[in-house]
This record gives C-alpha cells, structure tokens and sequence, in this order.
C-alpha cells in the first residue's frame, strides 16, 4: 500500500511540476518577444526559473556565491539531468550565457527561448561545424564573455562524473578568465536519464574556489581540465567514469 501511494505521489507531483513548468515557459516567450535587452531578458528568465522551483517546494540551497568573481569567468558543472540549466539559471547571476549542443536547435519553441537569452549552440560530431563553433566561443572568451558549459556533455542515471570536453577550458586559458568549478546535487534523482515525471527531491548548488588559468602553451588546457574534474569529484563524491555506459536521449 505504502508503495502504490509513494507512485502515485510521484506521478501526481510530476504532473504538476510539468504543468508549472510549462505555463511558466509560454508565459516567458511574450517578454522575450517585448524586451529589447539581452539582460532584462535573461533577468526575466532568471525570475521565471525560480519561481519553477519555488511553487515546486524545491528551492535550491545555495553555498559559496562568493567564489564567484566579480568580473568575468567560465563555470563547469556536472550534468546529471535535463534540469541542470534551469537550476543553474534560477541559481546564477542573469550575466551568462550557456553553451548548449546544437541539437537542441532541432526543438523549435525551446531553440528560441535559448536564443532569446543569448545561449550559444555548439556542434558536437561535424568536424567543421565542431571547428567553426570553437572558433566562436574563443572570440567571445576573449572579449570577456562569461560563460557556462556542461563539460560532460551528456549524462547517464548512474552516479559519476564522465570525461570532460576541452571546449571551456580553452576558452578561459584563452580569454584569460577564471575557471569556477560549480557542483549540482539532487538533479539526477528528480528527474533521472530517460524519465519523463520529475520526483520532488532537494537541490544543492555549490560554488567551488576559481580556477586560475594557466597561459596559453602545451598542456595548459589539460591541466586545467584535469584540476577542475578532480575538484569536482572530490566535492561531489561521485566516481570519476572513464566510459560513457548510458547516454542520454
């Protein structure tokens, strides 16, 4: 009896985390259309994902803001769920745009909200589109853009924390920027790899101390690479995983 209710619980509570979340996206789309600026629409979308959390009775905690530097900079995080970049929008400063895989492009109505707030696309498997992309994302490293990646690149429902793409860490080594390591807890049991219903859970976000980068020269990216993911693992907890098992869809 105890388990039917628990299911039924979980099944209810994701309906309506799916309904909130989806009146609060169409709701955001008239602002993105009226707002002129690219920060009163990423504040706009700030709010919006926090209020998602908010009616949700998940309210992410938050520790070490103050890691954050006060001008510009590169975030990692670990990527456990299809939520990750609404947290981390509810969570950050409205000042960053998020590096997204170009295959999202393909989903029309979330494409434009991306867009709308300045997020760049990034091809994964074209040589020359992988090429054309990193050369995009060097340009805006170095003219100071702050940015934040999922340096996985994907995620998987079991725990660990997979190889990380080179992608961010040439942009700061190149632009200069420090590199803040930023930790996402609770993600991957709300709404896990090829689920559907989200389950309530807690979420936790912490900011770990910036990175400086090394300059431009051999082994300088990896090395960067290689702090960032063992500072990461060892806050998180999580094996570090050499071999993707189970991709998301």
């Amino acid at each position: 009896m105890k388990k039917l209710i628990r299911h039924l619980f979980h099944a209810v509570f994701g309906l309506y985390m799916l309904l909130v979340f989806s009146v609060l996206a169409v709701s955001l789309f008239p602002f993105l259309l009226i707002l002129p600026r690219l920060a009163w629409r990423r504040t706009m979308a700030r709010t919006l994902s926090g209020l998602v959390f908010a009616l949700c009775a998940m309210r992410p905690t938050v520790r070490g803001l103050k890691n954050l530097p006060g001008n510009s900079c590169v975030i990692v995080a670990n990527h456990s769920s299809y939520l990750d970049g609404v947290i981390l929008t509810a969570v950050l400063p409205p000042d960053f745009a998020f590096v997204i895989k170009r295959e999202v492009t393909q989903v029309p109505f979330v494409h434009y909200l991306l867009r709308s707030i300045g997020s760049e696309f990034v091809e994964r498997h074209i040589s020359g589109g992988k090429a054309r992309d990193s050369r995009r994302l060097l340009q805006k490293a170095s003219s100071g853009s702050s940015m934040v990646f999922f340096p996985e690149g994907t995620f998987q429902s079991e725990p660990g924390l997979l190889p990380f793409h080179n992608g961010a860490f040439a942009a700061a080594v190149r632009g200069g920027l420090p590199l803040v390591p930023v930790i996402i807890r609770g993600s991957r049991w709300i709404l896990p790899a090829r689920e559907i219903l989200p389950r309530w859970g807690r979420i936790e976000i912490e900011v770990l101390p910036a990175l400086t980068p090394p300059k431009p020269g051999a082994g300088g990216q990896r090395q960067l690479r290689e702090s960032a993911r063992l500072a990461m693992q060892a806050s998180l907890g999580e094996p570090l995983v050499e071999r993707q098992k189970e991709p998301a869809p």
